[in-house]
């Protein structure tokens, strides 16, 4: 090979490289949350927890949650209560007939009951049922994520999306939520119909991450298990779907629960005789449930 053409690979070589440290470099720094504008809770490591999303009628009341559910936990004796509930921002339609109500009959239910609650919101998908679907422009929306009615989000349009979910992290706040579990955050690992990068989804989550502290609310990092050790910083909490299933519960331990900082996690299909324990062991709040997270099937660890 030529001098002169070698010389110019290794150009091109340092070029990528100190651009991909450049990229690094852009990432956002933690902000810390303005407990100016919220009570910026933090949930202790041993609290239980309940996901529900979809609204039960008999429970209308409240927003279609049931917040009083006990049940007898997998180590067996009395019933037991969660204290942290994670819901949606809205009331289901099923039970208000709208889209716009938010779920505040349920938070407040919960916090007279000396509760907290998280306020689910998609950042990384479109949904079609949402009052403010409009606001997505044909070019951010992707391919299809087995949901009806969703699609990958391109998290690189942070112009479009961060000032959306900014007003989503708005309404959480005015419907009295403790915190924020921000959805679909791990699309660079999904085929989303885009090419994000490792990079796209780490300056996306930890955008979200200080949009949720801005407005005095904490923050759950939901999944994402690979960028776990990047992510805990900015993140006072975690939920994790299926970690036990899939093996892939160590970070969780390490920079989560080992820092102070809660997970909680669900499983739906393993039995209780394959998790528990271990989430116990490991001091993770874990439950048992079915994917359309009603209220019930619902069963502790502890």
């Amino acid at each position: 090979m030529r001098a002169a053409v070698r010389v110019a690979m290794a150009l091109a070589v340092l070029s990528v490289v100190v651009g991909a440290a450049a990229v690094a470099q852009a990432l956002p720094s933690p902000v810390a949350c303005d407990t100016t504008k919220g009570a910026c809770w933090h949930p202790a490591v041993g609290e239980r927890w309940q996901y529900q999303l979809q609204g039960v009628a008999a429970y209308a009341s409240t927003g279609g949650i049931n917040v009083n559910i006990s049940a007898v936990p997998y180590t067996g004796g009395a019933a037991v209560r969660p204290s942290v509930f994670d819901i949606d921002l809205y009331t289901d339609q099923a039970i208000s007939g709208n889209n716009t109500t938010f779920n505040t009959a349920a938070v407040n239910a919960i916090h007279a009951a000396g509760g907290h609650a998280i306020c689910y919101v998609s950042a990384g998908t479109w949904e079609n049922w949402r009052v403010d679907a409009s606001q997505f422009p044909a070019s951010v929306k992707g391919s299809k994520n087995g949901w009806p009615g969703e699609l990958w989000l391109d998290i690189r349009a942070t112009s479009i999306l961060l000032p959306i979910m900014d007003a989503r992290a708005a309404k959480c706040r005015q419907a009295g939520f403790d915190g924020i579990e921000w959805d679909n955050v791990d699309g660079y690992s999904n085929r989303t119909g885009f090419p994000l990068t490792a990079n796209d989804q780490l300056n996306y989550d930890e955008s979200l991450a200080n949009i949720a502290h801005s407005h005095g609310l904490t923050v759950a990092l939901k999944n994402d298990v690979e960028q776990v050790p990047t992510m805990a910083p900015f993140f006072d909490y975690a939920v994790n779907e299926q970690c036990q299933q899939y093996n892939e519960c160590g970070n969780y331990d390490t920079y989560f629960v080992a820092a102070g900082k809660a997970t909680f996690q669900v499983e739906y299909k393993l039995s209780l005789v394959k998790f528990c324990g271990a989430a116990n062991s490991a001091n993770r709040n874990a439950i048992k449930k079915d994917f359309d997270l009603f209220d019930t099937p619902y069963t502790p660890c502890r």
